[in-house]
């Protein structure tokens, strides 16, 4: 068994874990809470089927070491004794360095002295100098130092983390990262028996995430791109599923909706989208199961009460509608509480970093469910 991390939005972790171990991509170590990582055992001849499988992280590493550290010397030795044999000779590489805490060097400190131990390491066991490319490298080796753990290990996903489906044909000004969206759609317990509705649609990301974990796609239906593939000749086949969907999406501007269908045509997945408003969700559907939505955040929008107006119309509208649960991702925390303890009886919250902004995953339920 080999030892891999999974990265993904921080806060969301338990949600990756419980998708790795129920698709039987591995057995989790470790899960670090608001970190956005997953230690998990794994053969390594299934980084191919994680990589098409696994909807809600964004990388996965092959873990080479893990050890505490303080200085630039010690990092060297880390990196100096890494069992490098799975590299070739022609190959190139570049490290990838992070560092997060309080340190005498920066991270540019770590690639370069990191740089020179695969070097050095790889011409004192094959008495060949390994190449450096930064731009397109063969081989990508994450050095990440935080506080005083290092980690070392091959990026088998590469640049492009795994949210980087590429079926999004249309790109919507403020896209949701897909591997969120799958999370959400998880979380809130959704299955093709039920209707699920994404007010906020943009898009469409949140359904087609949805549709896809229906079906089964895998995501290298779509992408080929992957770092792995310098070690594996070739993509596992995956079965696709034919399930009939309940996919409803409502959005305001005709654009995003036109969008929004030509990425259904391309996928072959076709909710009913509707153009129309969260605030008037009750003017267009009478009941659905489970809403799952990401609405705009005053970032976005720019005036608080224009954000005041419609956080309250859509929670007043959703729980008109709704049948078993809702969740809902944004950064405007206080509204979104505030609004929907008047018309919801249970209220949970994760608090997930969402890129730089900190945001509330909320699950919420009627009082019946």
């Amino acid at each position: 068994m080999a030892l891999f991390y999974a990265t993904c939005a921080p806060g969301l972790e338990f949600i990756s874990a419980e998708e790795i171990e129920r698709k039987g991509m591995g057995k989790i170590v470790e899960k670090r809470g608001g970190k956005g990582r997953v230690f998990f055992e794994s053969d390594f001849e299934r980084i191919p089927l994680m990589h098409c499988s696994l909807r809600t992280i964004e990388r996965v590493v092959y873990l080479m070491a893990k050890q505490k550290v303080n200085t630039l010397d010690e990092i060297y030795e880390v990196v100096r004794k890494l069992d490098l044999g799975m590299m070739k000779p022609d190959w190139s590489f570049a490290i990838r360095p992070t560092r997060t805490g309080e340190h005498d060097f920066t991270s540019i400190d770590i690639a370069r002295v990191s740089g020179q131990a695969v070097i050095d390491n790889y011409m004192a066991e094959k008495g060949v100098r390994l190449k450096v490319n930064l731009d397109e490298p063969d081989v990508i080796i994450r050095c990440d130092l935080i506080g005083d753990e290092l980690t070392v290990g091959i990026d088998m996903t590469g640049d492009d983390g795994l949210h980087k489906r590429r079926y999004r044909i249309y790109q919507h000004p403020a896209p949701l990262n897909p591997a969120i969206a799958a999370s959400l759609v998880y979380l809130s317990g959704w299955s093709p028996d039920f209707s699920l509705l994404d007010p906020f649609c943009g898009s469409g990301t949140i359904l087609f995430e949805a549709g896809m974990m229906a079906r089964n796609t895998p995501i290298c239906k779509y992408r080929k791109d992957f770092a792995f593939r310098k070690f594996f000749d070739s993509l596992p086949e995956i079965k696709e599923r034919d399930v009939k969907l309940k996919l409803y999406g409502i959005e305001k501007f005709r654009k995003h909706l036109e969008g929004a269908r030509k990425i259904a045509d391309y996928v072959g997945i076709h909710p009913l989208f509707i153009q129309g408003t969260a605030e008037r969700i009750h003017d267009h559907i009478t009941e659905v199961d489970y809403i799952v939505t990401n609405p705009p955040y005053g970032m976005r929008i720019g005036r608080k009460n224009v954000i005041e107006k419609i956080y309250s119309g859509f929670l007043k509208s959703a729980s008109l509608v709704l049948r078993r649960r809702m969740v809902v991702i944004t950064s405007e925390t206080e509204i979104f509480e505030r609004y929907a303890v008047e018309h919801f009886s249970s209220l949970r919250r994760y608090d997930v970093r969402y890129g730089n902004l900190m945001t509330g995953v909320y699950v919420v339920e009627q009082g019946n469910t």
